[in-house]
């Protein structure tokens, strides 16, 4: 079980993150972390532990960005450590995840096979990959998470950021509940 949150704001979003977290904190105490854009690109910081962690990192970044994902861990895979914290990503997206990738291995050895780096032992980090192999063929982000998202197998709850997309915040659900708020 794990904490998403994605905020869309006129104003830097990180505090209002970091709130998010703090009522979802019940959800996962092994680790935290935030994704915002800035510039244009994209800018983690995350932490092991409890969500004071996160919030002690927090306030030595400074993080502008005014889109934003954050996370709130229970490590299903991979051990509870930053490495494995959320939000993982990519050169070109980051992705938070609640829920399970069951077929996170098969395609983890195709993407390997393809180039994918991975750093971490997660399912989660499976998907930032995924859609970016996508996008590598051409598909832009919302076709390539619409790409990717048949390839999935499991119940998952996923909210992504993009590389120079600072207006497009995206968020798919196959199980678990995600909701949208606006205002």
């Amino acid at each position: 079980m794990c904490g998403i949150v994605g905020i869309l704001g006129r104003e830097p979003v990180a505090g209002h993150l970091l709130d998010a977290l703090k009522r979802l904190e019940y959800r996962g105490y092994d680790s935290a972390g935030v994704a915002t854009l800035e510039g244009g690109h994209l800018k983690r910081c995350r932490a092991e532990g409890k969500l004071q962690n996160l919030e002690a990192r927090l306030a030595g970044e400074h993080l502008k960005g005014r889109i934003g994902i954050a996370h709130t861990r229970w490590a299903t895979h991979g051990r509870p450590n930053e490495t494995n914290a959320h939000p993982h990503a990519t050169e070109t997206v980051a992705v938070v995840h609640n829920g399970i990738i069951e077929n996170f291995r098969e395609l983890r050895e195709e993407l390997a096979a393809k180039g994918a780096k991975f750093k971490t032992d997660t399912d989660t980090e499976v998907v930032a990959h995924l859609v970016s192999e996508e996008m590598k063929q051409g598909r832009g982000p919302l076709e390539a998470v619409a790409a990717a998202l048949p390839r999935l197998r499991g119940a998952f709850a996923l909210a992504f950021l993009f590389d120079g997309e600072e207006d497009l915040l995206v968020g798919a659900r196959k199980g678990p509940p995600l909701a949208v708020g606006y205002g």
